[in-house]
Parts: structure tokens; C-alpha cells; sequence
């Protein structure tokens, strides 16, 4: 208790203004998103409130910052088409039905997400490698500036065309002077948050000057919105009597809600290790999956767009020195304000003033130090680093994370089943050793199996694997197997030092291994650190 006070109240000055910092930067963020995934503005900034609420309050780590994503709004994009398409086909169409197939889809999500977080799933984000991480944030700040070059460009004649003249020139100055204001304030002073600061003075530059340039309010209605509307969200009501129309499409809704789960808590847990990092604090990776779950089932109930952890404002916050819970909440309860009460206002803030914090964003995010290291790093790793950069750029986040999870395991298991050593020597009864060292597993099986002359070998054989670990099933039956071709040829076999996993594993497919197997006081001990430590979070 006395630590979840300490959450709200330990620096409420600087969360409060890093919190108001983050809702500005997130208005246009979760519009641009709502536009990428096909629902009104509306709902991703609903979605966003809901999501940047529950997170911050029961979520895994104070600071981190939740709202709708790019990264699951490209993935929502092909089911609301499906339930449109349709909601069209049928006598009588019902309106935006793929939006409430979104609401039921979230609802799928949420229990995915909870039953991760009841099943501790959350620690597996441990096994991410470093490489995967420094990967992982280059492709992440590339896909941030990348988002950000799409704000330089305006609607003429029905497409989307580059800003030229005047009000390209206006912009850049605008984005120049908001990156100047942030790199430079705090150096004078850290009373009021660099990215707030700019974004006023920016505001008050642009419309002061009377200068021609896109704001927040443009930027919606250029995507079809009718810009920030007072109100709260009307939910449809609709969500449980649509059911008769998903027959011969649960699939989709089922495979979606899968996807959206797994992105959705990649991204989370990677955002919540790199603020880890950042804060040089530990948050609960369980105990995240879970507030994601809630939050995206709340959002399928009421309305919201749904979503995970915002890596890029999750940063600004913790720049901006919010580091409690009370940051996210002061976020999500001014983006509410913002939607309610000061739209007027919010909607003439400079587009520029936001792609500036953003790009700074990018700068602070980037991982400069791989440039140093790639030369010093083994290639496989340097190869890995550069993988994840690329196909988070490419594909999304959550495909990247996996792929460069999956390159650093094969590199792993590669050289360890290289490792596989065996050591001989004879006792004076002429018995012959063989000292096993290494890991043994399914990638180092056949290594293994080349170290031993059954055929030549002397009558009695002892196989000792105090120095080796047998780490999987396949392991197992590559001891079953060498031992009964020593029994077959009519050699006194012994096997020396194995786990009590192990032993057990050979007993039950051969009760004859009885007598094969031999104790000793010194067998070796295994423990999984990484449940030892869940065990004290």
C-alpha cells in the first residue's frame, strides 16, 4: 500500500505537466490511427482515453503511457472492411458493421490478453536478446519519422500531394523552432517540460502571426472527420444482438482477436522493458497483460478503438520527467478534457509543433550506439540487429520481434551443438570414461553420438555428465539409445551424474535402466532462475 501511494504521489508537479504534455502529442497520434484502421476519430480518441486510464492505474509499471496504435490499427483495417462488406450484402445493411464486429473482436482480445497475464506469461519478454532490443528501437524510430513525413503533405483535388512554397518553408521553420525549444530549454531551466513549453510558444508563434498552417482541426477534417466533437461516446448497442450475422465468419474474428492480442502485447512488454531500461526500474510484465486485457475489453463495451503501450509517448513522458502513475492519468483524463470541453482550442495547435516533439522523439529513441558497436558485436548478432531494424520498418513491430527472436535461438542452438565435448580416460579396473561437457539437446545429438566406439570399446563403460546439462526429450532418447547399443553388444554400462528428471524420464521407458543409472551425493542440482524471480515480484 504504502508503495502504490508513493506511485501517485511522488513528484505530482512533474506529472501532471508531463501528463498534459503526452495528451497533446497523443490527439493527433490516435486520429491518424483511427483513420489507418477505417473508424471515426471519435473512437481512437475514446479508445485511447480508455486505454491510457486503466493502464496507468492497474498497469505494469508506472510512467507507461497506453492509447490506440499504428500497430494494431493495420491489423483491424481487414476485418472492419469484412463486417462492412458484409453489413452491405444483406437486405438490410446495418451501419458500421464492422465496427461492431471490432467491439466483439476487442472483447476476444481482452480475455486473450488476461488469461497471458494469469498464466505469467509476461516473463518470456526476459528472453528477448539484446540485439532483437537495439533492433527492435532503430526500426521503431524510423517507423516514427517515417509516420511523421506523412503530416508534410495536404489534400488538393481529392489526393494527398507535399507541401511546397511558402507553407512548406513555414512548416520546417515551425518544426525547427519546436525542436530548438526542446533541445535548448532544458539546459535553462527544468520547471516546466521541454515538449509542453514548445508546443505553446509554437501554438501562440502560428496563430499570433496569423501564419497559413495545418493544425490539429485541419489534419481531421482533411481525413473525413468533422473534427474534435463534444460528447461522450454513444455505444451502438447493439454488440450482442449482432451475433447471427458473424455465422461462417468467426474465423476471422477468432484469428484477429489472435493477432491483435500478440501485437498488442509485444509491443506493451517491449515498451515496458525499454522503460525499464530507461528508468533503471523493473515493472510487472504479468501484471501488464492483464491491464492491456481490461482496458481492450472495456474498450470493446463502450465503444473504443482499443490498443497497447505507445513506445513514442511513453518516452516523451518519462523525458518529460513523469515517472508515476499520476502522469498516465493526468494523460488520459486531459485527453477527455481536451475531447469535452477544449476541442476549439486543441484544434489550432500547429501539426508542426507535434511533428517537431515527435522528431525528437525519433532522436532520443534511436539506439546511436549501434553504429559503434556493429563492428565489435559477433556477426550473428550484428546480422540480428540489423534483421529486426528492417522488418519492424517493413512489416510491424510484433513480426519483427519474433523473427529476430527466432534468428537469435537457431544462432544459440547452433553453437551450442557445437559445444558437445566428451573427455576419455581409463580407470585402473580398465573401465573407460567418458567425461561429457557441454550442452546436450536436440541440436548437438549427432555431435554427441561420434564421440563414442561402441564396437571397440572395452567391456565396461562409464558415461559421466556432471559437466553436461541434458536439456530436452531429444537428449533423453539419444542417452536411451547409446545405452542399449552398449547393453545389445553385452557391455556393463553406466551412466553417472544425471538430473533427477532425467533418471526418472530413462526408468519409465526402460526399467532396466535400473540398474544402468548410478547415484552419487554430488548429482547435480537444476533451478529456472527466471520462476525464482517471478516468485519475488
Amino acid at each position: 500500500m504504502k508503495q502504490l501511494i508513493h506511485n501517485f504521489t511522488s513528484n505530482p508537479k512533474n506529472d501532471i505537466l508531463s501528463g498534459l504534455t503526452v495528451a497533446l502529442a497523443l490527439v493527433p497520434e490516435a486520429v491518424a490511427f483511427a483513420f489507418v484502421a477505417g473508424v471515426d476519430p471519435l473512437v481512437g480518441l475514446y479508445g485511447a482515453f480508455m486505454m491510457g486510464l486503466v493502464t496507468s492505474i492497474f498497469g505494469g509499471r508506472p510512467g507507461m503511457i497506453s492509447g490506440a496504435t499504428g500497430a494494431m490499427a493495420v491489423v483491424m483495417v481487414h476485418l472492419i472492411k469484412s463486417g462492412n462488406d458484409v453489413g452491405m450484402a444483406l437486405d438490410q445493411p446495418i451501419e458500421n458493421l464492422g465496427l461492431q464486429w471490432l467491439f466483439i473482436t476487442l472483447l476476444i482480445v481482452g480475455l486473450i490478453q488476461i488469461s497471458a497475464g494469469v498464466l505469467k506469461l509476461g516473463k518470456f519478454v526476459r528472453l528477448i536478446p539484446h540485439p532483437v532490443m537495439m533492433g527492435f528501437v532503430n526500426g521503431l524510430a524510423i517507423v516514427i519519422f517515417l509516420s511523421q513525413l506523412g503530416l508534410f503533405k495536404e489534400i488538393k483535388g481529392g489526393e494527398s500531394v507535399w507541401l511546397e512554397g511558402t507553407r512548406l518553408y513555414i512548416m520546417l521553420g515551425l518544426v525547427t523552432l519546436t525542436m530548438a525549444i526542446m533541445h535548448f530549454l532544458p539546459k535553462l531551466t527544468k520547471v516546466v517540460p521541454a515538449a509542453l513549453a514548445a508546443i505553446i510558444v509554437v501554438s501562440v508563434v502560428a496563430i499570433a502571426g496569423g501564419l497559413d498552417v495545418r493544425t490539429v482541426g485541419s489534419f481531421i477534417r482533411e481525413g473525413g472527420g468533422e473534427g474534435l466533437k463534444a460528447g461522450l461516446p454513444v455505444f451502438q448497442g447493439q454488440i450482442f444482438g449482432l451475433f447471427d450475422t458473424l455465422q461462417g465468419h468467426w474465423d476471422l474474428i477468432i484469428s484477429t482477436a489472435f493477432v491483435l492480442a500478440a501485437v498488442g502485447l509485444i509491443e506493451s512488454l517491449m515498451t515496458l522493458n525499454l522503460i525499464d531500461e530507461m528508468t533503471e526500474t523493473r515493472g510487472s510484465g504479468n501484471r501488464e497483460c492483464v491491464a492491456q486485457g481490461s482496458a481492450n475489453m472495456l474498450n470493446g463495451l463502450f465503444g473504443g478503438m482499443g490498443g497497447c503501450a505507445m513506445i513514442g509517448q511513453s518516452i516523451i513522458n518519462v523525458s518529460s520527467g513523469g515517472r508515476g502513475r499520476l502522469s498516465g492519468i493526468v494523460a488520459a483524463l486531459a485527453l477527455l478534457c481536451f475531447i469535452l470541453f477544449a476541442a476549439p482550442v486543441i484544434e489550432q495547435i500547429p501539426i508542426a509543433a507535434l511533428v517537431g516533439v515527435m522528431f525528437m522523439v525519433v532522436i532520443g529513441t534511436f539506439a546511436w550506439s549501434s553504429f559503434r558497436i556493429l563492428n565489435k558485436i559477433p556477426l550473428a548478432d550484428a546480422a540480428v540487429l540489423i534483421a529486426v531494424s528492417a522488418i519492424t520498418v517493413w512489416q510491424d513491430l510484433a513480426i519483427a520481434v519474433i523473427a529476430g527472436v527466432i534468428m537469435s535461438a537457431l544462432v544459440f542452438a547452433w553453437e551450442n551443438a557445437l559445444r558437445i565435448r566428451a573427455r576419455k580416460r581409463f580407470k585402473e579396473d580398465g573401465t573407460k570414461v567418458y567425461e561429457i561437457w557441454g550442452p546436450l539437446f536436440f541440436g548437438s545429438i549427432q555431435t554427441f553420438n561420434s564421440k563414442f566406439d561402441v564396437r571397440n570399446d572395452p567391456d565396461k563403460v562409464e558415461i559421466d555428465f556432471i559437466e553436461s546439462k541434458v536439456s530436452d526429450h531429444s537428449g533423453i532418447e539419444a542417452i536411451w539409445n547409446l545405452a542399449n547399443k552398449y547393453l545389445d553388444q553385452g557391455k556393463d554400462i553406466r551412466l553417472t551424474h544425471l538430473s533427477p528428471e532425467c533418471k526418472n524420464l530413462l526408468m519409465k521407458a526402460n526399467p532396466q535402466f535400473a540398474n544402468v543409472i548410478e547415484s552419487s551425493v554430488d548429482d547435480p542440482r537444476y533451478y529456472v532462475v527466471t520462476n525464482q524471480l517471478d516468485d519475488q515480484v
